[in-house]
């Protein structure tokens, strides 16, 4: 401990004068009331007034006297490092997109370095490695003299910047300083930037260095783009340290903030990256707007996603006649029914359709393309446009050379009056193309192709073979576009493919593998329309963010000048991502020899002062007090006046912090909350605890209700009516209800409240009201056995609790294949509302998550789907408890119909 003022340390030698007026001083006479009527009252003959103050009353004079001299002199417990120079105290901060993360730490170890500076009379300068907005990334940064409060000032204002830091412009700006014997501060991100030893070096050449830096599981993760091409999304995650095994959640999301999906990112020991296969459906794929790691804030956990992930145009040409005369049967009907959910079809001549942006081109049958439509096709393919041919008569029968494969004239006729074979089926995909998972379907059958020519490559340009072996769907790469033809008609004249779900499924991944289209020509200019900020969070652009060229933006690198975010127009947006500049993290380089290191918050000083003076003010009061007594001026003798104040002081704040009735019901109404009973067993309570918190975090990312904290309530003292859902889960051990609390859970049931009763027995329900009925079921029974029970009844398929945001039919808990009881009335009390639940899934070790939100039980038999299910009957449980029957309203009968495809 040391002070941080001394000097006022030499005002104890005033103790022994005190301590010399107060022994010679005698008190003032005790003035005794002495009414007529109270004659003898409270007269004590044998006791006089003392001509010296008692010895305890100049000790406590004295220990008053020396703990204000003490708090003044400002005494500091675990003090940081005083200064070992004597020049000027240098604050470096990396304040790029990875300091993001712990940013409150950097905030408070800055405000405690400036103010003990402050108090040393120190000049600080104050240098920040990431370059501010606007400026040139190279440049070095301006740094000068300031003093403490002024630098504490513009602390206070900095912000992580969603862009990598510099420490090479902060050596280079150092160099243009000239000051020495100076104290350095470096508040690191622990990320390496290739000048992480230069800075380090430099900085210790000027003084003493002390770098405070997270610990290395806690610095930051660098969320990578997922390629765009067909087949799921696939995350990649990076982190600098691999000692120990981790995993984070991966979330992807609409421009609404609904939360499309969520999956693991799990790091084993020793790995740095991690790969998470995502899985949407085309719909939901072409509404998501980002992707980030859950719980961590910052530019470089985002991803934002724009037309290349998205609905993409696909132009749609074929020489057939037949399309104006009987379209029913034309090649551009089936092809338009299969691409119009989820592209932007459109049909023209191939001229109109070049014109614009595409990112698909199909061509039905035709035969040839020559001339000017030659070269733009080609122009356009080695783009990276996607060109599909397929096959049909005229194509057999004369066929250019814009194809993947040279073919044969003619055809192949499988099947028929005058062929000994019969129609083909398809065989299985291989694993490296980009059909790979797609079942075929046994009723898809090939009678007619055209055939390729045998050549050294054909087998690596095969995508699709049918069952005997004969190419079906051949690709060949063109520039940075491809080229596809499928051997077979795309109507129903030659395959039954046309109209089977695996056409649907091949067009699909034929459009995801094109690079999406920009919504623009290339030769212009793309203003700042949306900046991620150093959080991850979407806002205005600042004015410091400059336009960039469209035909530049896939080499554009991410800085002050052009920050991450979206940039176009709305609707023909591009998303700029850090990790475009970015694309490694690792730990920082081993700083040299004599540079101090700690971590945030590691042996942080505790000033004593503001203690010290509580503890004078109370023993003032104790002093007042006893003056008092002993002049008389209270009734009570001295030995009980201390006593009451000792009692008052030290035993009243345990008392109040004992869940008093005024702080139990702020506590409950001032923020939305959800409860728990409980039940006496440690383990149990701590698991209904996290998992109401669980439940709580997802409600929060994925509905409106942002509930606090849970409350623990006690059935026999606490007030039930301020919570609109209560978790009671039954454990054997529970003692019986008492009257009271029985008629206090019957008016909370009464008065609209919704109580979840979780046996915690698999597979139990309140239909085996047996000899042999579970544990907790059991008790539960004689719980409840002095309360008004309903009749109770499986939940029914049409249940509100079915479809209260989520459409459900089963609702799993840790367990799962036992029935959810209700009550079975209709209407008339509390609108129809069961206020009774019951079930035996553990629900609670299904929702539970530990502080990095990750599930602390493992669920069966289902595994994280059936946890996802656990998570989706709470938000329907909770949404049924804040609104009641309001979905059973006929209103909302359409659109239920519509998502369950009836």
């Amino acid at each position: 401990m040391i002070f941080a003022t001394p000097w006022l340390l030499t005002a104890l030698v005033v103790l022994p004068l005190i301590w010399w007026l107060l022994k010679v001083t005698p008190p003032a006479p005790k003035l005794t009331l002495f009414p007529p009527v109270r004659m003898l009252f409270g007269l004590l003959g044998i006791e006089e007034t003392p001509a010296h103050t008692p010895p305890w009353l100049i000790a406590l004079r004295l220990a008053l006297a020396a703990l204000l001299i003490f708090a003044l002199a400002d005494p500091l417990l675990n003090p940081e490092t005083r200064a070992k120079g004597a020049g000027p105290l240098i604050l470096v901060v990396d304040d790029g997109w990875s300091a993001a993360r712990h940013w409150d730490r950097r905030q408070k170890a800055m405000a405690d370095a400036l103010e003990r500076a402050g108090r040393d009379d120190r000049a600080v300068i104050l240098l920040t490695t990431a370059p501010p907005g606007g400026e040139d990334e190279a440049a070095a940064p301006s740094i000068r003299m300031m003093r403490a409060d002024e630098a504490l000032t513009i602390a206070r204002s900095l912000a992580p910047k969603p862009w990598p830091v510099n420490r090479a412009a902060a050596v280079a700006a150092l160099d243009a300083l000239s000051v020495e014997n100076t104290d350095t501060l470096w508040l690191s991100d622990g990320i390496e930037d290739g000048a992480a030893l230069a800075l380090a070096t430099r900085l210790r050449m000027l003084g003493s260095l002390r770098v405070m830096l997270d610990e290395a599981i806690d610095r930051a993760h660098l969320l990578l783009p997922p390629d765009s091409g067909p087949g799921p999304l696939v995350a990649r995650t990076l982190r600098a340290d691999d000692t120990a095994g981790e995993t984070v959640w991966i979330t992807i999301s609409g421009e609404d903030g609904a939360v499309f999906a969520r999956e693991p990112a799990v790091f084993a020991p020793g790995e740095r990256a991690a790969e998470t296969e995502i899985t949407l459906p085309s719909e939901l794929r072409n509404r998501m707007a980002r992707m980030n790691i859950e719980a961590e804030n910052g530019a470089g956990q985002v991803v934002l996603f724009d037309e290349r992930w998205r609905r993409r145009p696909v132009g749609l040409l074929s020489d057939e006649s037949i399309e104006a005369d009987q379209p029913l049967l034309s090649e551009l009907f089936y092809l338009e029914r299969a691409l119009d959910p989820l592209s932007e079809v459109r049909k023209a001549d191939l001229e109109t359709l070049l014109s614009r942006p595409l990112a698909v081109l199909v061509l039905a049958d035709v035969a040839r393309v020559m001339g000017d439509d030659r070269r733009r096709v080609e122009d356009w393919l080695e783009g990276g446009g996607v060109l599909v041919r397929f096959a049909g008569p005229r194509l057999a029968k004369d066929a250019d050379d814009l194809v993947p494969v040279r073919l044969r004239d003619g055809g192949r006729v499988l099947g028929g009056a005058l062929s000994w074979s019969t129609p083909a089926r398809l065989a299985p995909f291989a694993e490296n193309t980009p059909f790979a998972g797609l079942t075929i379907p046994p009723d898809v059958h090939v009678r007619r192709q055209v055939l390729a020519e045998p050549s050294l490559d054909l087998t690596d340009k095969t995508w699709v073979r049918l069952a005997d072996g004969t190419p079906l769907v051949t690709a060949e790469r063109r520039g940075r576009g491809w080229l596809v033809l499928i051997h077979t008609t795309a109507s129903t004249a030659w395959s039954d493919l046309a109209i089977s779900g695996l056409f649907v499924e091949m067009l699909q991944r034929l459009v995801q593998l094109s690079q999406g289209v920009s919504g623009g020509s290339e030769d212009h200019m793309l203003a700042p329309l949306s900046i991620l900020d150093g959080f991850g969070r979407l806002d205005a652009p600042p004015p410091t963010s400059r336009s960039l060229a469209a035909n530049a933006f896939a080499d554009t690198k991410v800085g002050p000048r052009h920050p991450p975010g979206y940039y176009g127009a709305e609707g023909e947006r591009r998303a700029l991502n850090l990790t475009a500049a970015t694309q490694e993290i690792e730990l920082m380089t081993p700083l040299p020899e004599g540079v101090e290191q700690s971590a945030y918050g590691e042996a942080g000083e505790t000033a004593l002062k503001p203690w010290l003076l509580a503890v004078a003010l109370a023993l003032a009061l104790i002093d007042m007090i006893a003056g008092m007594v002993l002049r008389g001026l209270l009734p009570a003798g001295l030995g009980r006046g201390v006593t009451a104040l000792v009692l008052l002081l030290f035993a009243a704040p345990p008392a109040l912090a004992q869940n008093s009735d005024d702080a139990f019901v702020l506590k409950a109404t001032l923020e939305t909350r959800l409860a728990y009973v409980v039940t006496g067993d440690d383990r149990v309570d701590a698991v209904s605890r996290a998992g109401l918190e669980g439940l709580g975090y997802v409600l929060s990312t994925r509905t409106s209700i942002e509930p606090a904290l849970p409350m623990a309530i006690h059935v026999e003292s606490d007030e039930l009516i301020f919570f609109p859902l209560i978790y009671w889960p039954i454990v054997p051990s529970q003692a019986p209800l008492s009257p009271d609390a029985a008629v206090r859970v019957s008016e909370y049931l009464k008065t609209g409240g919704i109580i979840l009763f979780d046996t915690l027995d698999q597979n139990a329900g309140p239909g085996s009201m047996t000899g042999g009925m579970a544990p907790g079921l059991r008790r539960l029974r004689e719980l409840l056995k002095d309360l008004a029970i309903p009749p109770l009844t499986p939940v029914p398929p049409d249940h509100v609790l079915t479809k209260a945001f989520y459409l459900m039919d089963e609702f799993p808990g840790r367990w799962t294949g036992g029935a959810l009881w209700v009550e079975s009335h209709e209407g008339g009390v509390n609108d129809g509302v069961s206020a009774l639940i019951i079930g035996s899934h553990d629900w609670a070790s299904a929702w539970a998550l530990d502080e990095r939100r990750r599930p602390m039980f493992a669920v069966v038999p289902g595994g994280e789907r059936q946890r996802e299910m656990a998570f989706r009957f709470g938000i329907n449980l909770t949404m049924y408890a804040m609104t009641g029957n309001y979905k059973a309203d006929q209103v909302h009968l359409p659109a239920i119909l519509e998502r369950l495809g009836q």
